[in-house]
């Protein structure tokens, strides 16, 4: 057992083409074939330990599975499974997890489950209590992974940090997103984030993406220090925490201000992939840096303009649409694009993406009219009822609206526009927002002394995390319906939902009339649910 635990020590520190060569040499030295045929002789006489860490160091040497040796350890394993303590039930699981589920092995998992559903509540071990999580994997039954979540917490007050990033990444290996023990594990990683290398930052983030954990406290924490030690990261190790950012929707305001004198000091560094990330993070997350705004993207125009001779059909609508959203229309990639659309070349009939392409190209036509310098607001907009049913999520702002206002005649509900833009309900008012005018009497003729008023009740996923900010998508409508002459008015719906009667008809009036009545200000909600 020695032997071959020394051997898995010092093969598995190799590089992967170091293992091949000395996995081949290993295979063939007589005195291996040697110890393993010992090894098969002796394995009902081994110590509990040494049976475990000699089946442990086999598989992970790359002996096969199929083999009388694998198979012998694991029947042998399955015999003596009464007799592991907590360590070797901890490295029989980590074994197990590597292996094929045949006949064996899948008799061995079962016994060891039972085996842990007993033990489980007398481990008193961290570093086993994250090994087991990770090996039963999402997959185990609730039960355990609920037995599993109780032992830890009882031990959680002993957590250190390196314990607590791997108590992170066993929830994701089991797919259950405990907040206690998240809450915690974030508490001791905010607290030693400065001993954290760039790997673990990253898969931090990438683990609360994969379970829905919205830790604003956490992401701030991690953003800034990143941001204060900038001089030690290199740009592309910058777009790997940006991008990691950008798929939870938070907004690292002062690294990707950082970020964007980089970009504009020393543009050559972004390859076409590079540049689309760039684009995707700063267009989802609707941000503009401050002060260098046209720099900024003449800067990034100037890139895409270098790639265009080999840009596929796809990149090019991608870079075109996510610079439209952000308002900026880079018009030799915009001339490309609209060429390549008259030609039929854009939307293929077999394209799998054919309807997400579709709903991209009609945005870019949206951005060119809309965000030209020419457009102007246009006197009067033909709208239409998109439908008399109220969804069940705007049935209480319906009835607050009737309440406040008096009946149905002052305002309409589902208006479709053009460019396929539709709001929630519409309001019309004087030039002063002192008094709302019956829809009737200002639908025939353009009036340019009224106000019309576009209510929006979104999501909370519409914001980027733990702020009112809009992202991307929410940010583009809501220039769009101000080019279009409404005052458009966000409303988080969830918070909206939480309001009783009497509250929400007052934070309407508020919104109408520009009273302060139950304003929202930052949503500081944890969506941890």
């Amino acid at each position: 057992t020695n032997c071959l635990t020394t051997v898995w020590r010092l093969f598995k520190n190799l590089s992967e083409d170091q293992q091949r060569y000395e996995k081949q040499l290993i295979f063939e030295h007589p005195a291996f074939v040697k110890l393993c045929q010992q090894l098969l002789r002796d394995s009902r006489r081994m110590t509990r330990g040494d049976l475990v860490f000699s089946l442990h160091a086999v598989v992970n040497l790359g002996v096969p599975q199929n083999t009388l040796l694998v198979q012998t350890l694991v029947r042998v394993c399955q015999e003596k499974l009464n007799q592991l303590d907590n360590r070797c039930i901890s490295v029989l699981a980590t074994t197990l997890a590597g292996l094929d589920k045949d006949k064996n092995v899948c008799a061995l998992q079962a016994g060891l489950q039972l085996l842990m559903e007993q033990r489980i509540p007398s481990i008193r071990d961290i570093f086993i209590l994250q090994n087991l999580m990770k090996c039963l994997g999402k997959d185990a039954p609730v039960f355990l992974k609920k037995k599993l979540e109780m032992a830890v917490l009882k031990e959680i007050d002993h957590l250190t940090f390196p314990n607590a990033l791997r108590v992170f990444l066993a929830l994701v290996a089991m797919n259950y997103c405990s907040i206690p023990i998240l809450n915690a594990c974030s508490k001791k990683i905010q607290e030693n984030v400065h001993d954290a290398p760039f790997r673990q930052l990253i898969l931090i983030l990438e683990a609360c993406y994969h379970l829905q954990y919205r830790n604003v406290k956490l992401f701030s924490v991690l953003a800034d220090y990143v941001n204060s030690t900038a001089c030690l990261w290199d740009k592309r190790q910058f777009i790997h925490f940006l991008s990691a950012f950008e798929t939870l929707g938070f907004q690292p305001t002062e690294l990707m201000e950082v970020f964007a004198e980089k970009v504009t000091e020393d543009p050559e560094f972004l390859n076409l992939k590079n540049l689309l990330i760039v684009l995707r993070v700063y267009s989802r997350l609707n941000y503009v840096p401050r002060g260098q705004k046209h720099l900024f993207f003449e800067t990034l125009h100037s890139c895409l303009n270098k790639y265009l001779p080999q840009i596929s059909n796809t990149e090019l609508l991608k870079a075109v649409y996510l610079l439209g959203v952000l308002g900026y229309l880079p018009h030799r990639a915009l001339d490309e694009l609209l060429q390549k659309d008259s030609r039929g070349e854009l939307l293929l009939s077999d394209d799998l993406y054919k309807e997400q392409k579709e709903v991209m190209l009609r945005c870019v036509k949206t951005c060119m009219e809309l965000d030209s310098p020419s457009f102007t607001k246009p006197a009067f907009v033909l709208t239409e009822n998109f439908s008399s049913l109220v969804s069940p999520n705007l049935r209480k702002a319906r009835e607050a609206l009737i309440e406040l206002l008096g009946d149905e005649t002052m305002f309409r509900q589902n208006v479709q526009l053009p460019y396929k833009y539709h709001i929630d309900f519409e309001i019309r008012m004087d030039s002063g927002r002192k008094k709302v005018l019956p829809i009737a009497a200002t639908d025939d003729h353009a009036d340019s002394s009224v106000q019309r008023l576009a209510f929006l009740f979104v999501p909370l996923s519409a914001f980027c995390v733990g702020t009112t900010h809009p992202q991307g998508k929410l940010a583009m409508k809501k220039r769009h319906l101000n080019k279009l002459g409404y005052d458009v008015i966000l409303i988080l719906n969830k918070k909206f939902q939480e309001m009783t009667n009497e509250d929400a008809v007052e934070f309407l009036k508020g919104k109408i009339y520009l009273e302060n009545a139950f304003p929202f200000s930052e949503v500081t909600v944890q969506d941890n649910n």
